[in-house]
């Protein structure tokens, strides 16, 4: 058995199952941690999902930003922008079932040393206390009122993360963290930048390299981070490759780290 943590797919179909081709994925045997951004930009997102739904117990998700993008787009929340391609879902005959399925995945997975979310960690968080601050969002999202907290994260403010702070504002701070975050002060102030980590603002630094923080006793497999691409360090997986911009698909196996990577397939001739 192996456990395999596959970077954001965004809905590139064609190098997803070209990478589960190369690794010989077994759903019998094999398990697949996704670091979320499982749709969007890429182009065939209603494929993506209905695949990975299929896998049932083999497939275990955390969500992303575009992701939480698509559950927004499902109850009207925003308008799709020119290069959003999730038109496809939405217009489905199953598109219920799969919102319904994605709303249930959580932001966070947990297992022995390795904790996956999207995009990272504040400096100040622990593991124990991110899995708590994980859940708070996760049973939002996964009950029958989850439309206002989705209503607030894409058109309220976005609140620097205060543990004082309550409610819907406290819910949009710890998903903005999770779904997010790249660069922060050692403070733990979030930036909005996304280029190569080289270039951060003055007194901003990636995420993972903020000295003494509080979850560097876990290994956090993430993605979110295209720029970066994969960077492989003893207590941070970062495989977001960045397939959907032309690059590479990458899959790690958690077991003993071993990199398998292919190049973008999903070209359309």
């Amino acid at each position: 058995m192996g456990t395999y943590a596959i970077g954001d797919i965004q809905g590139c179909f064609k190098s997803l199952r070209r990478l589960l081709d190369h690794i010989s994925f077994d759903p019998h045997r094999d398990r697949l941690w996704l670091v979320g951004d499982l749709v969007n930009r890429g182009p065939d997102s209603l494929a993506t999902l209905r695949f990975l739904t299929s896998l049932g117990s083999s497939v275990f998700p955390v969500l992303g930003n575009h992701d939480l993008f698509l559950l927004a787009a499902a109850k009207d929340i925003v308008t799709l922008r020119p290069k959003d391609t999730i038109q496809d879902i939405l217009a489905a005959d199953d598109r219920s079932e799969l919102i319904d399925w994605l709303r249930r995945q959580p932001l966070h997975r947990r297992e022995g040393e390795f904790f996956m979310v999207h995009a990272g960690l504040l400096p100040q968080w622990t593991i124990d206390e991110a899995a708590k601050l994980a859940g708070e969002v996760e049973r939002v999202l996964a009950g029958s009122d989850y439309t206002a907290f989705l209503r607030e994260l894409f058109h309220g403010p976005t609140p620097q993360w205060d543990p004082a702070l309550k409610g819907i504002e406290r819910l949009v701070s710890i998903a903005r963290v999770f779904t997010r975050l790249r660069t922060a002060t050692p403070e733990g102030e979030m930036s909005t930048y996304s280029g190569s980590p080289d270039e951060a603002p003055a007194g901003f630094l990636p995420w993972f390299r903020i000295p003494h923080r509080r979850s560097g006793d876990a290994t956090i497999v993430t993605g979110h981070w295209a720029a970066l691409g994969l960077h492989m360090e003893p207590n941070v997986l970062a495989i977001d490759s960045g397939c959907v911009w032309g690059r590479q698909l990458t899959a790690v196996r958690l077991e003993d780290r071993t990199v398998y990577q292919v190049e973008y397939a999903d070209r359309r001739d």
